[in-house]
Order: C-alpha cells, then sequence, then structure tokens
C-alpha cells in the first residue's frame, strides 16, 4: 500500500530531526588549544551541507588522504648515532652554526644568526618528528568530522612507532638537540625543536573517539609525556631552556601546559601560567607592546610574530583552567593586546618595519593571528588590516579558528 506522500514527508523529516539532535547531543572532543565547541559547531554545518564548510572539508580531506601515504616516522632511522650511542635518543643541529672557514677542521662552528646551515637537515629526527605531528593533527581532524576509520588507524600507527614501539620509540629527551660541533652535544634551546606539540596532543585528542585508537595506547603515549614534562622540569637541560627570556622561555611554557593539560595535572598547569607565564609577559614586553628580544634578530618580523604565537596559544590553553591572559596586564603595564597593537601599523601599511629583516617581510602570519585577536580584542579597528590585504583565505580557519 503506498504511503500518502504528506506521510512520507513527515517521516524525512522526523528522520532528519534525530539526525540534527544526534549530531547536537554529541559530546564535544576534549581538545585543548582548537577550541571543542567550535569543532562541534563545524561538524553541525558539514552536516548541514554549507558550502564554505564543504569546501574547507575538501580542502582538509585532501591534506588527511597525503597524510595516509606519509611514515611511519622514528628516531632510529638516523644514519648518526648520538653521543649517548643510543639511536633512540633524539638529536639536531642547531640551525644558525657553520664551520668556521679560518680553521682546518672548522671548529668550534660559529653563528650566523637567521642563516639555515643545510647540515641542519642530514639528521632527520627534527623533519620527522614535525612531520609525524602535523600529520596526525591533520588524520585526527579528517577523522572527527568524516568518521573515515582510515584517517584514525594510520594516526595510530605513528604514534605507536614515534612513542611505543620498543625497537623504534623515542626516549623521553631532548639531551642532544640543536647541538654545536665542537662546542657542546645538546642545550635547552633544542627544546625548541618540539615546540608543536599543541598541533600533536589535539590530533590524539581528537582521535579519543575512534576504535584504532585503543584506551592502551592513549594511556601509553599520556605516559611518555608525563616523563618527558619530568624531563622538562628537572634535567639541567631542560631547567636551561625555562630561564630563556625571549621565543624560546615562551615556547617552554606552551610545551609544559600543554603537556600538564593532556596528563591531567591541571593545577600545574594554572601554576605554570600564574607564576611563569604571567612574568614572561612583563620581562618579554615593553609597555607599548614591543618585544626588544625578538626585534633583536636579524629575522625581526618572523620572530615577533613567532613569539606573539606563542603567547596566543598560552592564552587559549589558558582559558582551559579559567586563567585569563588576553586581558592580563603585568604590573610594568605589559600586555598581549599591547604587543599585538604594535605590530599592526606595520602589517597595514601605516608604518615601516625598519627593523633587520635579512628575508622578505610577509604579512600571512600576522593575518592568521589577526584572526583570533579579532574575537579576543572586539574594541580593535581591523578595517585597514582588512583594506590592505583583504579577507584571508584560509579554509582550515573556518575548521577550527586556529591555523598551524
Amino acid at each position: 500500500m503506498k504511503m500518502p506522500a504528506l506521510e512520507v514527508c513527515m517521516m524525512l523529516i522526523l528522520a532528519l530531526f534525530v539526525c540534527m539532535n544526534t549530531l547536537m547531543a554529541q559530546s564535544p572532543p576534549e581538545t585543548f588549544l582548537v577550541k571543542p565547541g567550535k569543532l562541534l559547531e563545524v561538524k553541525r554545518k558539514i552536516a548541514r551541507q554549507e558550502p564554505a564548510m564543504q569546501q574547507a572539508l575538501t580542502e582538509l580531506i585532501s591534506i588527511a588522504d597525503k597524510s595516509l601515504k606519509n611514515g611511519p616516522y622514528s628516531v632510529v632511522y638516523k644514519d648518526k648515532a648520538p653521543p649517548s650511542g643510543d639511536k633512540h635518543d633524539y638529536m639536531s643541529v642547531g640551525p644558525y652554526w657553520w664551520p668556521d672557514t679560518s680553521k682546518a677542521n672548522g671548529l668550534p662552528y660559529i653563528r650566523k644568526d637567521g642563516q639555515v646551515n643545510p647540515e641542519r637537515y642530514t639528521i632527520k629526527d627534527d623533519e620527522y618528528q614535525n612531520a609525524m605531528s602535523r600529520d596526525v593533527y591533520f588524520l585526527g581532524l579528517a577523522w572527527f568530522y568524516t568518521g573515515d576509520e582510515r584517517y584514525a588507524a594510520h594516526a595510530t600507527e605513528l604514534l605507536r612507532t614515534w612513542f611505543l614501539d620498543p625497537a623504534t620509540r623515542m626516549n623521553p629527551n631532548l639531551n642532544y638537540a640543536q647541538a654545536i660541533p665542537g662546542i657542546t652535544d645538546g642545550r635547552g634551546i633544542g627544546l625548541i625543536d618540539t615546540h608543536n606539540v599543541t598541533m600533536l596532543i589535539d590530533g590524539v585528542q581528537l582521535l579519543k573517539g575512534s576504535k584504532s585508537l585503543s584506551a592502551e595506547t592513549y594511556k601509553g603515549v599520556q605516559n611518555w609525556y608525563r616523563e618527558f614534562l619530568q624531563w622538562m622540569r628537572t634535567s639541567p637541560i631542560g631547567l636551561d631552556e625555562a630561564d630563556e627570556m625571549n621565543n624560546h622561555g615562551t615556547w617552554y611554557d606552551v610545551q609544559q601546559v600543554m603537556i600538564a593539560l593532556f596528563t591531567g595535572q591541571e593545577q600545574l598547569a594554572r601554576q605554570m601560567l600564574e607564576e611563569q607565564t604571567r612574568k614572561r609577559i612583563d620581562l618579554q614586553l615593553e609597555t607599548d607592546g614591543r618585544q626588544p628580544k625578538e626585534l633583536a634578530r636579524t629575522l625581526s618580523w618572523n620572530y615577533s610574530l613567532f613569539n606573539l604565537r606563542a603567547f596566543f596559544e598560552l592564552a587559549l590553553l589558558a582559558e582551559n583552567v579559567n586563567v585569563d591572559l588576553w586581558n592580563y596586564e603585568s604590573p610594568g603595564k605589559k600586555s598581549l593586546k599591547k604587543a599585538y597593537t604594535w605590530l599592526l601599523p606595520y602589517a597595514t601599511g601605516k608604518k615601516d618595519w625598519d627593523y633587520q629583516q635579512i628575508k622578505p617581510k610577509h604579512d600571512e602570519e600576522f593575518l592568521e593571528l589577526s584572526e583570533v585577536a579579532a574575537k579576543k580584542y572586539t574594541d580593535i579597528d581591523l578595517a585597514a588590516l582588512r583594506k590592505q590585504h583583504g579577507e584571508l583565505r584560509n579554509n582550515l580557519l573556518l575548521l577550527t579558528d586556529w591555523a598551524y
């Protein structure tokens, strides 16, 4: 017996209603930097087939499909062993250090700030951990938005290889990072190599609901990072980086706070933000918002943005423990808002950048940070920035409100 058209329509509407209610009721992912509410909102828009979100999803899937062909990665794949003799120890070479041509053996190396020595790329540990972090993040996003278990399965394989498999895992330390031939086998500054931990951990968090990422694997990665955080906070090299009063110190805080959140140590994360990061704001910034340590570099624009990005990441992470860095003003009247607005006229073209910049100055990263600043500082007029650069075309920002 043929159903009446009205009854068919009512059933379709009911089915759609149930589907939308399921999406609305879905628990948000437990991400820390990328906001869970934003992810769920985007997922609903995708379900409604909103054109902009569909286009952004298509771009994400293209990236994730390429990631399916990448890896696995491991520190043991390098040809050279670090001074410990154990290839499971991460190692890298300082990027701005070059052979001294006045010496027969080139030792000790000398510094050329902003000029990367190609020797940096002969050891792949840094390249591999960056690629692994990026792949896990985009595979995690792709799984979350599509439910395609292929993405979760490959990301899980990458995680097991890097962190857990006894034959390939990395030891939880950076004792031999950013070595300088003739000077040191490793240094605190080497901790900057893993500054993208927010990307990696949020990728893991996105995968928590997948079938592929077992509770055992998740716990194993957590335990690895718990050991790494202990190394950061107690080893001579880790403590050396903690004292840095430039972007290195800021990214040190980013890593500590992110790992503390990931390992369930919220009180520790709050303590770091209140006792360390607030102090960095006062020590690293001027009252007008300048960042003197970054302006002293040969890539002063790049490093000013790099440090500001770290502070923005800290402010986003601080929201997880109800600490407000966005509106914090230090005893010395320093603030993130002033740091952002000081850079603004150099991006709008109102002022010329007259600090040293040995490579071309680009504004894309500032525009990405501006998308965040526009939401946090609604009183800042960005009309001149929009006029100078137009609307920022970054589809991935639509999916997460943060661009890596």
